[in-house]
C-alpha cells in the first residue's frame, strides 16, 4: 500500500476520534453545568431556611427571656415553621 494512503487513513481517523471525542467532552460538560446549577439552588435554600429558623430562634430566646418558660411560645415556635412549610408547598405546586 502507497505510504501517503497509508497516512491520510491514519490522520482521518485520528481526527474523526478527536472531533468525537471533543463532542462527548462538550455533553459532558453540558451535563456538568446543569448538576452546579441544581447544587447552587439547593445550597440558596438551605441558606434561606436557616436564617428564618436563625430568626425564629431569636423570638423564642426573646419571648422566654421576657415572659419566662411557657409551652405556648413553644407552639407558637413550631406553629410558625409549619405553617411557613406549608405555605411554601403550596406556592411550589401553584408555580408548577
Amino acid at each position: 500500500m502507497n505510504e501517503f494512503l497509508k497516512m491520510d487513513i491514519f490522520f482521518f481517523i485520528t481526527t474523526f476520534v478527536v472531533i468525537m471525542l471533543g463532542a462527548f467532552a462538550l455533553v459532558a460538560l453540558y451535563y456538568v453545568i446543569k448538576i452546579l446549577k441544581s447544587v447552587d439552588h439547593v445550597a440558596e435554600n438551605v441558606s434561606a431556611e436557616s436564617d428564618n429558623l436563625r430568626e425564629d430562634v431569636v423570638i423564642l430566646r426573646s419571648k422566654i427571656r421576657d415572659e419566662g418558660m411557657k409551652i405556648k411560645h413553644f407552639m407558637d415556635f413550631f406553629g410558625g415553621m409549619a405553617s411557613r412549610s406549608r405555605t411554601k408547598k403550596k406556592t411550589t405546586k401553584e408555580g408548577n
